[in-house]
């Protein structure tokens, strides 16, 4: 299988509330291809999902190494960081996710 196909089947998991599956596919897509940000965003979702707030915001920052500008990476760090109760991070996260969808098209921020 490939990596999109490990990915898809944890789709398909966690539609399925399948968590703990669709970790493990997830895994396997990531084992396959450790860029692939559609598996990490998978990943850190299902994490939340369980109440994992420490492994999804683990998640979402490899999300950030690879693509700092990624809207959804910053906000699940926000909401995993508004679980865990860490108000100023989930803040600061927040604060970057809502700039980078006001920042204009063909606009990239770096780092």
């Amino acid at each position: 299988m490939t990596a999109s196909d490990h990915y898809y089947a944890g789709l398909d998991l966690f539609g399925a509330e399948q968590f703990d599956e669709a970790i493990a596919e997830f895994q396997r897509a990531l084992d396959i291809d450790p860029r692939l940000t559609d598996a990490l965003h998978g990943l850190a979702q299902a994490y939340y999902a369980k109440d994992d707030f420490d492994n999804s915001l683990a998640t979402a920052r490899r999300i950030l190494e690879f693509a700092s500008g990624d809207i959804l990476g910053w906000t699940l760090l926000a909401r995993a960081y508004r679980k865990k109760g860490m108000t100023l991070e989930a803040e600061d996260a927040a604060t970057r996710a809502q700039t980078l969808r006001s920042a204009p098209v063909g606009y990239h921020r770096r780092g």
